[in-house]
């Protein structure tokens, strides 16, 4: 049961002190891994022990354990603070972490992805649950600058179907942003197995399949507010399919210009 479940459960049994401090919890839900204990205690104008009554009554031994939970479900991207409303100064502050984070210019591995991608015979994009629009957005991109650019799954398909003609020379964007399906490991395994040159693409909790990976792009979803943002991942997208594009010289200019021509003569965008 999440925290915000058991406050609501067992509010009516609270005394009015520690539903004040209840009250603290459930508005800073989505940042409570942040704040001390002394410093709950001083936003509530309750004592520690105080506190410390509540924690119990909760089902919690003490106020580290609630951290503790908090802080996991923030890794696994479960929306917290259900009245959350972040001023946009915060979201926007946080944002731009995201996007230094995500693009540092000191580091190598775009630079490299870049290559891979523009070198490789084909590529396939894998993308799953809440993954699967940036990995859509990729593919279009890419499919811009170069050709024999698959996306995966397709609907109907397995994955072990999808990899099946993937092999040396060619390249494989794993895109897996938390809160991914189980198998996740098995599926950077098989990736990497083909022999294809395999860029992993996801935030920190990933950290553990970046060693069946030949690149690992790590890219934060961490927000001001309840819900993750993708708002860096992307840019990371846009970051990959220029480079991309700038690699592939005049063939790829020939390219965009050949779907302006399609679009036109399909009459299937609004260009006005």
């Amino acid at each position: 049961m999440s925290i915000e479940q058991r406050i609501h459960d067992r509010y009516a049994e609270l005394s009015p002190q520690e539903q004040r401090a209840a009250d603290v919890l459930l508005a800073h839900l989505e940042d409570l891994a942040l704040y001390s204990s002394a410093e709950l205690a001083a936003m509530s104008g309750v004592s520690r022990a105080t506190l410390s009554r509540l924690y119990r009554h909760l089902g919690y031994e003490s106020f580290t354990e609630v951290r503790e939970v908090a802080r996991g479900l923030r890794q696994q991207g479960v929306p917290l603070g259900p009245d959350a409303d972040p001023r946009r100064s915060r979201h926007l502050d946080q944002e731009l972490r995201n996007l230094r984070r995500a693009l540092d210019p000191s580091g190598e591995q775009l630079e490299r992805a870049v290559a891979v991608l523009a070198a490789a015979r084909r590529v396939l994009v894998v993308g799953l649950r809440n993954s699967h629009p940036v990995a859509l957005h990729l593919r279009q991109q890419l499919q811009h600058a170069r050709p024999e650019v698959r996306l995966a799954p397709v609907p109907g398909q397995t994955l072990g179907e999808e990899l099946l003609d993937v092999g040396p020379g060619d390249a494989v964007v794993l895109v897996g942003f938390r809160r991914r399906p189980r198998g996740f490991g098995a599926l950077a395994e098989a990736c990497a197995g083909t022999g294809a040159q395999l860029v992993l693409v996801a935030d920190g909790t990933a950290r553990r399949y970046a060693g069946a990976a030949d690149l690992w792009l790590e890219c934060p979803l961490d927000s001001a507010g309840p819900f993750d943002s993708y708002a860096a991942a992307m840019s990371l997208v846009a970051v990959l399919a220029d480079g991309v594009l700038a690699a592939a010289g005049e063939e790829g200019r020939r390219r965009v210009v050949r779907a302006a021509e399609l679009y036109e003569s399909l009459a299937e965008l609004d260009l006005r």
